[in-house]
């Protein structure tokens, strides 16, 4: 009998790229199936993306650590009565219930007048990402709105994008920038997204927003994901419109040149 050990994962020619890109490829296989590692990793990214979609969002822990002083922070729920619910009527989670809607028009009868923006924080489909993101992206974003009037942050559980149109419209805020959980890919169940409306309101659709997207460490930082925003926001206000006919322009100065040549099939002759 042989001492000899035979190597049974074979390796695949492209497995180097996997350096530069968190995607599954490159894996190897051992007969026809994946080798045991990768098969195992992906159960547990699997089950990983799972659980951020079930988990239940602490919103009276984000109130605490998003209540700053002179900020007020209000908590709302949407019309899901449950994560379950929530899951299988997506409906439901774009608008407020009944309570959160009437304590939302009592607080904006008490403070009347409009604001410029109001920041709503929502669970969405993956509550990991708002706890992981949300309070270090409004570190970065609030002191770039100098001169802005500020709604107080609205928290909603169980947040579809839209339920932040109807908030806008109660406080009668000039925008509405949403901060909401997105659905975990098998790489990233940290993953938070922002959408960006002009002028809210009950009843608008995905071509009036501006979605930033993948917020999280290993993906597009805080820091990042502030500067598009300040730009979008400073530029949906000045021009009055968002969505479909604002791009995202922010980094084009850093690609023009510093010139312009004439014929660029000429240059450098």
């Amino acid at each position: 009998m042989s001492n000899e050990t035979t190597t049974v994962v074979v390796a695949n020619p492209w497995a180097q790229l996997r350096q530069y890109t968190p995607a599954r490829i490159a894996l190897g296989r051992a007969g026809v199936s994946l080798p045991t590692a990768p098969h195992l990793a992906f159960q547990l990214a699997h089950a990983r993306a799972r659980d951020a979609v079930h988990h239940e969002l602490d919103a009276e822990k984000l109130r605490v650590a998003l209540a700053l002083p002179g900020r007020d922070v209000v908590v709302l729920h949407s019309a899901a009565a449950s994560r379950l619910e929530y899951l299988q009527r997506p409906d439901k989670g774009r608008r407020l219930d009944l309570a959160s809607r009437a304590a939302l028009q009592q607080y904006a009868e008490a403070s009347p007048g409009s604001c410029d923006i109001v920041f709503v924080i929502g669970d969405g489909l993956s509550a990991h990402a708002i706890e992981e993101n949300a309070a270090g992206f409004l570190d970065r974003i609030v002191p770039r709105l100098e001169g802005w009037r500020l709604a107080p942050l609205v928290i909603v559980k169980e947040a579809r994008v839209a339920v932040g149109d109807e908030i806008g419209e109660v406080l009668d805020a000039g925008i509405v920038a949403i901060l909401i959980g997105e659905r975990p890919g098998l790489s990233s169940p940290d993953s938070m997204g922002i959408y960006m409306t002009y002028k809210p309101r009950v009843g608008l659709t995905d071509e009036a927003r501006n979605c930033i997207s993948n917020i999280r460490s290993e993906g597009l930082s805080h820091d990042a994901a502030a500067h598009k925003l300040h730009y979008l926001l400073s530029e949906a206000r000045r021009r009055e419109l968002s969505g479909v006919h604002l791009k995202d322009e922010s980094e084009a100065a850093v690609y023009l040149p510093a010139r312009r040549s004439e014929n660029f099939l000429t240059e450098g002759e």
